[in-house]
């Protein structure tokens, strides 16, 4: 399955569109919103949603960049359910192939070179 293409998922999958949105913009952290809706199969309005609800729940930052936004992934933040809370979501990120480097002591971690 192409990753460029929407996906047209029939009954359930393993990841949760939070999870596409972020593995999304940890791949192309200048992604637009319009752009990441269309390869997780959401509208742009549940994309701003998710990426409300990751901001909020610390798990990525927004941030202005002339006239596009830069997100950058916490990949040190801990899963929220309880079967996985010790786990941290870098890990998810590198079972996709996102190796993150990590900034600072917040944890942030860019995927840019």
């Amino acid at each position: 399955m192409s990753t460029s293409s929407p996906v047209r998922a029939v009954g359930w999958t393993f990841l949760t569109n939070h999870a596409h949105v972020l593995l999304a913009l940890a791949r192309d952290p200048h992604a637009r919103l319009r752009d990441v809706a269309g390869l997780v199969g959401i509208t742009e309005r549940a994309a701003q949603a998710i990426v409300a609800d990751l901001e909020a729940g610390g798990y990525l930052r927004r941030e202005r960049v002339g006239r596009r936004n830069r997100y950058t992934i916490n990949a040190v933040g801990r899963f929220r359910h309880p079967a996985e809370e010790h786990r941290e979501i870098g890990e998810l990120l590198a079972v996709f192939g996102v190796r993150p480097a990590f900034a600072g002591e917040a944890g942030l971690a860019s995927t840019e070179p």
